[in-house]
């Protein structure tokens, strides 16, 4: 069993008593010791301990430690902590990583009935410390945060802030505790308490909490869904749930029990407050934000697209054609809608219109807008999708981005694409027949002779397969108005779930050949421009990949006619 502090206690109050086994000595040791499995039975040798634990080598000196937070506080500071490792695992464990490195870690667990198991480790208290917890939370909220000047819902909290407030309380504290007492306080008060690991972790991509007493749940890129051992107590919850509205800038209250709205991070979040509308109480969802934005090339490392699709994607962002991407809850669609965006020019002019924002482009002439909602009944200043589009129309866009289309914004949005400007957004269906029902029916309702302008539906679903899920392009197709008011759809590639692989459904393409007419091309050459494309994204993915500017400057360098492939 890992020395640890027990995740299920109290978190804002820091007052909860340690259970037994959890102490941890102080002074040096107490670096070395706190992350041991208190059971090991082994010494060390050669800097390795064979049933687990922290070797003393990858543990620096107090010094070491007090630097590591203060050029972590430091602003641009970039910290590598190459020298410290992880317990080895132990039986049942199937990965084990660092969240905060130091600090907390993440292990993956599998029981008897091979159930997977999301576990969370931080450093452990001694019972006085949960008392100076407590004194200098109090400390920092009523005396040091009421003093120092800050941004609306900024809190600042470093090292160097918090080691004379510490001394005031424990004059004899140990340098090394100050450090895990730091950890906490900034965990709490400019963190997310309890899951400010799980938003460290980069492998996760939802966080919920369904009610008090419920384990909370995490969507794991490797692992799909499991359990964690954090749960919320009484009425921790409810706090907890106003804790994150107030950093989102949104209220949540009895008679505004529902909030939708984005974290300063980019992650976007859904709330429910107390037990008006979910009979468990207050509730949240975390959909985290990516720190790096998905690429072409990561939608091919994924396997989501093939060099083949995304050629012929490529091709028609490139020469201005709208297209929708279509799909379930969690197929990917925003994320692939942000991959493809990398295809348009670097210089053109982007205006991107969302609820809650999760468009990430590396584009400098984008101007990103975002819908507000004022929760005070009868005030105004409410800005929805709608005004926005009308905003942006004028604003003289190459390219109208708009994050999803479910009501009377997308007649505007078609009507845009009839006078000529090129959008990209979503819709919530599960194919192709059911996307282009949604939106000529109630309550979106565009007319069927406008559809035309539309030239590409991306169908993408989240698929169960033998090691387990993954997202797909199902089929990528053309979309044409005959006669005004017959809607035809023309596959032009399709996945097949037996091989895994995409096939080119159809060699003719009204939307290709407009644009080799457009290009002066023959149908050779547009063949050839076609394959080219396909190899440069092929030999990118091949060598590794690359970083997101030198990516952008390869594509804008091959749109200009340079065979560029990877250095």
């Amino acid at each position: 069993m890992l020395q640890r502090r027990e995740q299920g206690s109290t978190e804002e109050a820091y007052g909860a008593t340690p259970t037994a086994g959890l102490r941890i000595p102080g002074s040096i040791k107490a670096l070395t010791e706190r992350f041991r499995h208190r059971d090991q039975g082994s010494t060390e040798e050669n800097g390795s301990i064979p049933n687990g634990g922290v070797p003393s080598r990858i543990l620096g000196g107090v010094k070491t430690l007090a630097a590591r937070f203060r050029a972590r506080d430091a602003p641009g500071a970039e910290i590598a902590f190459d020298s410290l490792a992880l317990p080895s695992a132990g039986d049942g464990t199937v990965n084990t990583y660092w969240l905060d490195p130091g600090f907390s870690y993440a292990v993956v667990t599998r029981d008897k009935n091979s159930s997977l198991k999301y576990e969370v480790f931080e450093p452990a208290l001694e019972p006085s410390e949960y008392i100076l917890l407590n004194e200098a939370h109090d400390y920092i909220r009523d005396v040091f945060l009421f003093d120092s000047p800050r941004e609306k819902n900024e809190i600042s909290l470093t090292y160097d802030d918090v080691v004379p407030i510490l001394r005031r309380f424990a004059p004899k504290l140990a340098k090394d505790r100050i450090a895990v007492l730091y950890y906490y306080l900034k965990r709490n008060f400019q963190g997310f308490g309890r899951i400010e690991p799980l938003m460290h972790d980069d492998y996760l991509e939802d966080i919920s909490c369904n009610g008090v007493g419920v384990p909370v749940y995490v969507y794991h890129r490797l692992y799909e869904s499991m359990p964690t051992n954090i749960t919320f107590k009484g009425d921790e919850l409810n706090r907890f749930v106003l804790k994150i509205a107030q950093k989102a800038d949104r209220q949540i209250s009895l008679t505004t029990p529902l909030v939708d709205a984005s974290l300063p991070d980019g992650s976007r979040i859904q709330l429910t407050f107390s037990d008006i509308v979910s009979t468990r109480g207050s509730s949240f969802t975390v959909r985290k934000f990516r720190k790096d934005p998905m690429t072409p090339v990561s939608l091919i490392e994924y396997g989501t697209y093939s060099p083949e699709v995304l050629a012929c994607i490529w091709l028609a962002v490139e020469n201005r054609k709208s297209m929708i991407v279509v799909g379930g809850t969690a197929s990917g669609k925003t994320s692939t809608m942000n991959a493809i965006s990398f295809f348009i020019p670097h210089h053109s002019k982007i205006v991107s219109i969302e609820d809650t924002r999760e468009i990430q482009l590396p584009h400098e002439n984008w101007l990103p807008t975002q819908t507000r909602e004022i929760n005070v009944r009868g005030s105004r200043g409410d800005v929805d999708m709608f005004a926005l589009l009308k905003a942006a129309l004028r604003q003289r866009p190459e390219f109208i981005i708009v994050g999803e289309v479910r009501g009377r914004e997308a007649q505007t949005l078609f009507q845009a694409m009839n006078t000529g400007h090129t959008t990209f957004s979503t819709l919530h269906a599960g194919s192709i027949d059911e996307a282009i029902n949604r939106l000529v029916s109630d309550p979106i309702n565009v007319p069927t002779a406008m559809l035309g302008a539309l030239d590409l539906m991306v169908i993408q679903s989240l698929h169960y397969l033998n090691d387990g899920t993954a997202r797909r392009c199902d089929s990528l197709h053309e979309i044409r108005v005959e006669q005004g008011r017959e809607i035809v759809h023309d596959c032009l590639y399709r996945w097949d779930p037996l091989t895994d692989e995409f096939h080119r459904e159809s060699s003719g393409s009204h939307v290709l050949d407009d644009i080799a007419r457009r290009r002066g091309w023959s149908a050779d050459e547009l063949e050839r421009e076609l394959a080219r494309r396909a190899e440069f994204l092929a030999r990118i993915h091949a060598n590794g990949g690359i970083g997101v500017d030198d990516l952008i400057r390869r594509i804008a360098a091959f749109g200009g006619g340079a065979d560029v492939g990877p250095e």
